[in-house]
């Protein structure tokens, strides 16, 4: 099995030099770079699985290189930064990261949550090993693949990260049951709520958003407020 490449992009030498040697130590491939630009070009010539990405560099920021990512790739990406606040942490899912982590941070936890968000990936990107391609959700215009992440909506492809993947899985394969903001992160993320958080808020928005719920007088994803989301049959 070819070994998992990871990229790990912090303008700060230090900081990318310890992720590196806990990521090495648990056997992974490590890319580094000192500025998104650098990034960028190490993406484009090298086959990497997760990015674990700074947001305060010079020149390109994160964010904008968070972005440029998504733009044609859906691998994992982990925010990795000193700025803390919920806005912060808002912005930086809002522009397609899967996990946020803040300075100082403790790495065994980091590679938790790396190893957590590659086992997601793997799991459901195309081409896994796994069961038949007969498990499919049809419901009000949506159709899941769960073998192939196939995600159509009313016969149009959306292209999902695999944590909007599950997320809409969960609510497509319960039809009918509403879930709170903390059994969504308890149920996809597999770890308990410790704090209040706009984690599972911002990442519903932003598939609402691939899907074109804004577009639609009939939502798929229907918000039940005070309580949660779900998707009725």
């Amino acid at each position: 099995m070819a070994q998992t490449s990871i990229l790990v992009v912090d303008d700060e030498k230090e900081i990318a030099d310890l992720v590196e040697i806990y990521l090495v130590s648990d056997g992974y491939k490590v890319f580094k770079a000192y500025d998104a630009l650098e990034g960028l070009n190490i993406l484009a010539a090298e086959d990497v699985q997760l990015v674990i990405l700074d947001i305060m560099m010079p020149g390109m920021s994160g964010l904008e290189m968070c972005r440029k990512i998504r733009e044609t790739n859906n691998i994992p990406i982990i925010f990795l930064s000193a700025k803390s606040t919920d806005l912060d942490k808002i912005m930086g899912l809002g522009t397609g990261a899967d996990d946020y982590v803040t300075k100082p941070f403790n790495p065994l936890e980091l590679t938790a949550r790396v190893k957590s968000q590659l086992r997601r990936y793997t799991e459901l990107n195309p081409g896994s090993q796994g069961q038949t391609a007969d498990n499919e959700i049809s419901i009000r215009g949506l159709n899941i693949n769960k073998d192939n992440h196939k995600v159509t909506v009313y016969g149009e492809e959306v292209k999902l990260t695999p944590i909007e993947f599950d997320i809409l899985y969960l609510l497509a394969s319960n039809p009918g049951k509403v879930f709170s903001t903390d059994e969504i992160f308890e149920k996809v993320w597999n770890e308990k709520v410790y704090e209040a958080n706009n984690t599972v808020m911002v990442h519903i928005r932003r598939l609402r958003g691939k899907m074109k719920e804004d577009t639609r007088q009939d939502k798929i994803i229907t918000t039940v407020w005070g309580v949660g989301y779900k998707i009725e049959k």
